[in-house]
Order: C-alpha cells, then structure tokens, then sequence
C-alpha cells in the first residue's frame, strides 16, 4: 500500500465554494414539496445568471448551430411557470396567458430589443410571483387532482408542482448549452 502524499498548506486565498440551495438550509419552513420547487427555481436563477454572463443582447436572440435562442429559454421558463402554477391551483388558462404563451416562439427579427437584462429581469419577477403561490400550495393535500389543458388531462397537485421545478431545469439546461455554443463558436 502507497503512502499518502502529503501536500503543504495553501497559502491562496480562496472564494467561499459556491453551495447549491438545497444544501443551505434555507425555506426550512415549506413543506418538503414546495421547499424543493423553490430550491430549483433558486438554481435555476443562479446558473442563468452565472452562464448567461457575458453574452450580448444581440446574442442572446442568434440561434447557434439551429438551437433555439436563450431569449426563447428565458421567456419560456419565467412564462410557463406561471401556467403551471395556474393548474395547480386547479384553473385554467387565461386569453393573456395564451396570448403570452404564442407570443415565446417570437423569432430573432422581432425581439432583438428585448435585452438580456430585461429577460433575466422577467424570469426573477416569475420566480418570485412563483414562490408565494407554492409556498400556499405546498400546504395543500398534494394527491389533490387536477386537470391539464383543454383535454384535462389527469395530474395532481404535486405532480404539477414537481413538474414546475423539472420543467424549468430542463430550459435552463438548454439555455446554459446553448450560452456555451454561443461562447465557444466566438474563435
């Protein structure tokens, strides 16, 4: 058996490791349910921001390689949401939100004055409306029905609040791709 090497004291100072919200210990006061959506929406956040950094307005709208835009990303997640949120609670759609939800596949000719500032803004004011309207429904029976759709297709409550947190996720997993492509096709 090797011995271990054993290395000298580092005298770099170092930024405090980032800690993902799950792991702080914060919303402790939600049920488990809901305390994990606001965690994801907390991530979610972070890593836009963090990954998003440094892109122009220009770009944020340019469609590498044929992927989607981030600007398409963004208003999808901070959109949808709140039609998610809106079937938790056991409603359906209004004519606005239909109208926003067409309004997210906008192509880049006709929302390039739409700034990555002004974007991220939205996202943080939906996952801000979000919050209060989980942390009401995280205390509610989660095996609650409810209906999707036109069709009503069958959910519950806590499937439509688990899916709020994974929909989300996986947009954010595109957007931040997407940033990536966009960074590294520079030169």
């Amino acid at each position: 058996m090797s011995t271990p090497v054993m290395h000298a004291p580092s005298t770099e100072t170092h930024a405090t490791p980032y800690i993902e919200p799950w792991m702080s210990g914060t919303r402790s006061e939600v049920p488990a349910v809901g305390r994990a959506v606001l965690h994801a929406l907390d991530l979610a956040l972070d890593d836009l921001t963090k990954w998003t950094e440094g892109l122009t307005d220009l770009e944020v709208h340019t469609l590498p390689l044929g992927l989607p835009p981030v600007a398409f990303h963004l208003r999808h997640i901070a959109r949808s949401i709140d039609r998610l949120l809106t079937y938790a609670e056991g409603n359906q759609l209004s004519s606005e939100q239909l109208r926003s939800l067409k309004a997210e596949h906008v192509g880049p000719e006709h929302d390039e004055r739409e700034t990555l500032a002004a974007l991220l803004a939205e996202v943080e004011a939906s996952f801000s409306s979000a919050a209060e309207r989980v942390r009401v429904l995280a205390t509610a029976d989660l095996d609650t029905p409810r209906g999707v759709g036109r069709k009503q297709l069958p959910a519950t409550l806590g499937g439509a609040l688990v899916h709020v947190a994974d929909h989300t996720q996986r947009h954010v997993g595109q957007a931040v791709t997407t940033a990536k492509v966009i960074k590294a096709l520079r030169g």
